[in-house]
């Protein structure tokens, strides 16, 4: 693609509650993904933590980019995303991206008894996003399932496999979505109050076996593309307590772990949905 002016990529790495890492390591997500685009001569970016500032970097911005364990747009920011998406941008959305805030509440048991868990809460911007976080059961290993035939999946195998947190997501704008990423898990196999508390499990498809890992949403003239993989920790980081045995036989959690990071495939949907977020013309946007 050739541009006179660079163009703008807003990247958004962080946790919550400010200063944390919530369980990530966010310097290796952030280095990583700058390494991926500084292969692009005419790419500027700018880097935050959260979305406090995005109402001064989107119009400037082709593309924004966020991995995110916790924070999330608040409602005025969220508008902002929204209606710079609807006028032409284009969001790469990671991982927790479609998490947010959780709030503590009372689960009732079938012998009458209760317990206290914690839930994700349903705000403003799953809408935009096109996709809500339920749950995700300990780290395991398993097959991605490729959609082909599109710029993001182009490249890849029909399948691949990785050892991730394998995200349950709620697809909430269907209509307007294109899956490019499935996998195979009838039933969450979380233990018993392992994670976040939820009632329907709306992410899994009508035949009873499919859940969506990446998909792109279109809004307006401009799209949205989330990859739910992509967990990663070191030992100064981690608040895994234990993982499947497919990642290692005794449970432990490795002290560092890098996951999909570290295959081919993710990084090729990396790089491809880098190119399609750029794929546009300043008068695009802003």
């Amino acid at each position: 693609m050739a541009h006179s002016e660079p163009l703008g990529v807003h990247l958004i790495t962080g946790g919550f509650p400010p200063g944390s890492l919530a369980g990530h390591d966010m310097d290796y997500v952030r280095l990583t993904l700058l390494g991926l685009l500084a292969e692009h001569d005419n790419v500027r970016t700018s880097v935050a933590n959260d979305y406090h500032d995005v109402a001064t970097w989107l119009p400037v911005s082709q593309l924004l980019v966020t991995y995110a364990a916790g924070p999330y747009p608040a409602n005025e920011q969220n508008t902002v995303v929204r209606e710079w998406v609807e006028a032409g941008g284009r969001w790469l959305a990671l991982h927790g991206t479609t998490g947010g805030r959780a709030e503590r509440m009372t689960e009732e048991m079938a012998d009458g008894t209760s317990r206290p868990r914690r839930a994700m809460m349903r705000l403003d911007h799953h809408d935009t996003l096109g996709g809500f976080f339920l749950n995700h059961p300990p780290l395991r290993r398993f097959t991605v399932d490729v959609t082909t035939g599109h710029p993001i999946t182009d490249g890849l195998p029909s399948s691949f496999a990785t050892s991730d947190e394998l995200y349950l997501v709620e697809l909430t704008a269907r209509d307007d979505t294109t899956v490019l990423l499935t996998t195979d898990l009838p039933k969450d196999p979380s233990p018993d109050r392992f994670g976040f508390w939820y009632g329907e499990d709306s992410s899994l498809f009508e035949d009873g076996r499919t859940r969506a890992l990446g998909y792109v949403r279109e809004l307006g003239a401009g799209a949205v593309t989330y990859l739910a993989l992509g967990h990663t920790h070191t030992v100064a980081n981690n608040t895994q307590p234990f993982v499947d045995e497919s990642v290692t036989p005794d449970g432990t959690t490795p002290s560092t772990f890098r996951g999909s990071w570290q295959t081919d495939e993710f990084r090729q949907l990396l790089r491809n949905s880098i190119v399609w977020g750029l794929d546009r013309t300043p008068a695009a946007v802003g």
